[in-house]
């Protein structure tokens, strides 16, 4: 596929990263109540941080505290350890596994990966400014020095319960391997997302329902080459993260983690 310019709109973590002080805004949600029939909703993906927030705005998001969880998407990274402030708050860390949400005290926290049992490999360690707000930090790429840079993902996340019988989904693409995508219903081959490249985000809003959902190379048709298929089950008033993640090609990478889609509950 012809390379793609990527719309980065996660934050790699590099230096001394403030995160969600502004917040991400996440496109593609519609009022629209969409069926199997008819075409869905098609997500945005994410536009980059406000660097206008007023300090108003700023001062009332540090009230409260900040609510964070991690998911282990790195498929070449073994179990792993997490710590915060040199305190370990998740241990034994397997991929595919999202944690619960931890409660922070808004502020400057320095957040830590090593290999489970054994902090002198430390993987990821820096210093995260966080505001009274909800995040996932997503641990992806990979440890192999030839492949996609190891580097967690910071994502502000919506914890808001979606209307009626709507449930609001959101896409994270975590695969190292694999090239953009669209997401596209199995029934009528409508484009739940489109031109998701790694690295990136898209959410939408749909009815609930049972789904199946196809992963494809994406194009400008949404009729790319499928890569997976597999069954989504979404509830009315919740919202969900789905994260794409694995190998496209296990056979050529360093572990045999296959191309999944790795699915987590936002919403109480």
């Amino acid at each position: 596929m012809a390379d793609r310019t990527r719309r980065r709109v996660l934050a790699a973590l590099g230096g001394t990263v403030a995160v969600g002080l502004a917040g991400c805004s996440q496109g593609g949600d519609s009022g629209d109540t969409p069926t199997e029939t008819d075409a869905m909703t098609e997500g945005e993906t994410t536009e980059g941080m406000d660097d206008e927030t007023t300090e108003g705005d700023m001062d009332s998001e540090m009230d409260g505290s900040a609510s964070v969880r991690v998911a282990h998407l790195s498929p070449d990274a073994p179990n792993v350890d997490v710590y915060v402030d040199g305190s370990a708050v998740l241990e034994d860390v397997a991929f595919t596994d999202v944690s619960g949400y931890l409660e922070l005290a808004p502020g400057t926290h320095t957040v830590e990966i090593t290999a489970a049992g054994d902090m002198s490999t430390s993987v990821f360690e820096q210093d995260l400014e966080l505001a009274a707000a909800d995040y996932t930090i997503a641990a992806a790429g990979e440890l192999a020095e030839d492949g996609q840079a190891f580097s967690p993902l910071v994502l502000e996340d919506d914890r808001e319960t979606p209307g009626g019988n709507m449930s609001r989904v959101r896409l994270v693409h975590a695969a190292p391997d694999a090239p953009a995508v669209d997401v596209t219903v199995n029934a009528t081959g409508a484009a739940i997302f489109d031109d998701v490249a790694y690295g990136e985000t898209a959410s939408t809003t749909v009815e609930s329902n049972d789904y199946t959902i196809q992963v494809r190379a994406a194009n400008e048709n949404d009729d790319g080459q499928i890569v997976l298929d597999q069954d989504l089950s979404l509830n009315g008033g919740t919202g969900y993260t789905v994260f794409a993640a694995g190998y496209l090609s296990p056979d050529d990478e360093p572990t045999d983690e296959a191309l999944q889609l790795v699915v987590a509950q936002d919403t109480q």
